[in-house]
């Protein structure tokens, strides 16, 4: 399984490209080896937001982390 630790660690990796768009990541739950997420700020309103979500969070977490499985927008 996933731990917190290590999905925070990728998180923090992107997380300063969503904040120069005035928007933010949070990490709410872990189940098994998914994620999910609120997106905040700016984020939370854009239309762009699945595809920054899923082209580019989701794929960095599973580069950092093989055994990861799905992210989850909450």
């Amino acid at each position: 399984m996933i731990t917190r630790e290590r999905v925070e660690a990728v998180l923090s990796k992107v997380r300063p490209f969503m904040q120069a768009d005035g928007g933010d990541i949070e990490l709410v739950d872990l189940e098994g080896n998914s994620a999910g997420v609120r997106l905040t700020g700016m984020c939370a309103g854009c239309p762009s937001a699945h595809m920054t979500l899923y082209l580019g969070v989701e794929n960095a977490l599973r580069e950092e982390i093989p055994e990861f499985e799905t992210l989850r927008l909450l």
